[in-house]
C-alpha cells in the first residue's frame, strides 16, 4: 500500500503548523513570565486552560443533550 505525496505533504504541513504553534505559545508564556513573574504567569495559564475546559464541557453537554 502506497501512501502517496498528498499524505506526506499533509504530514509535513501538520508538523510545521505544530512547530509554529508551539513557538507562539512559548513566546506568549515567556513574555508573561518576564513581565509579571512566575506566579502570575502560572495563574494566567491556569485561568486560560480552565476557560478552555469550561467551553469544551458546555459544548459536550449540549451535544449529548444533558441538563445544565
Amino acid at each position: 500500500m502506497e501512501l502517496g505525496a498528498k499524505f506526506w505533504f499533509g504530514i509535513i504541513g501538520g508538523a510545521i503548523a505544530c512547530a509554529v504553534a508551539a513557538v507562539i505559545v512559548l513566546l506568549i508564556i515567556g513574555a508573561a513570565w518576564a513581565r509579571w513573574g512566575f506566579f502570575v504567569m502560572f495563574l494566567l495559564l491556569a485561568v486560560v486552560l480552565l476557560g478552555i475546559g469550561w467551553i469544551a464541557d458546555r459544548r459536550e453537554k449540549r451535544r449529548r443533550g444533558l441538563p445544565g
